[in-house]
């Protein structure tokens, strides 16, 4: 009997000193994405929708998916007034390709505009669980026109240059 309580004593001794897992908590906010804020170029104050638009990244095969459940072509696209893009934690600049009316049977009001986003980073402890996220201050922008049809984001403004969080604009862009 005496072995039996020596045993469960020592058993409960060495589970006492297991340390509780690591789980990163998925409400922890970690590497924030920019978020960009479609306006109307008329009405300054008044959101714009974007119809069916496409984001690829710079020498990347596939767009970012904009809808997890869809299957086919439409998981690359959205259509709305803001959208939230990842920027690059390993170098100072990303580049995407922000496609408007993407599949559009009209060809002609399909149109690209390429932005070049340049901007620092700072790593910043999360926990051990999540380890590090990483924090981006926006220094500039250039955009570009890669099909030659004119570019459809007439105006472009950096609105908060520290990216820190995705609850707030970043960058607000009129067309």
């Amino acid at each position: 009997m005496k072995k039996i309580i020596s045993f469960l004593l020592i058993f409960a001794f060495g589970l006492s000193s297991c340390e509780k897992d690591d789980i990163c908590d998925p409400d922890t906010p970690t590497t924030p994405r920019l978020v960009i804020t479609f306006y109307d170029i008329n009405n300054s104050t008044l959101r714009k929708r974007v119809n069916n638009l496409r984001v690829t990244g710079k020498d990347q095969a596939q767009s970012i998916v904009f809808n997890k459940t869809a299957t086919d072509d439409t998981r690359f696209l959205t259509s709305g007034d803001s959208i939230a893009i990842p920027l690059r934690t390993d170098v100072d600049i990303t580049t995407y390709k922000f496609t408007i009316n993407y599949g559009n049977p009209n060809a002609s009001l399909i149109n690209s505009d390429e932005i070049n986003f340049n901007y620092s980073r700072q790593n910043s402890y999360v926990s051990r669980a999540c380890g590090f996220k990483t924090i981006f201050n926006l220094s500039a922008f250039q955009r570009t026109d890669p099909t030659g049809d004119g570019v459809w984001m007439q105006d472009i403004f950096i609105i908060n240059p520290n990216i820190e969080y995705e609850n707030e604009t970043h960058v607000k862009v009129f067309f």
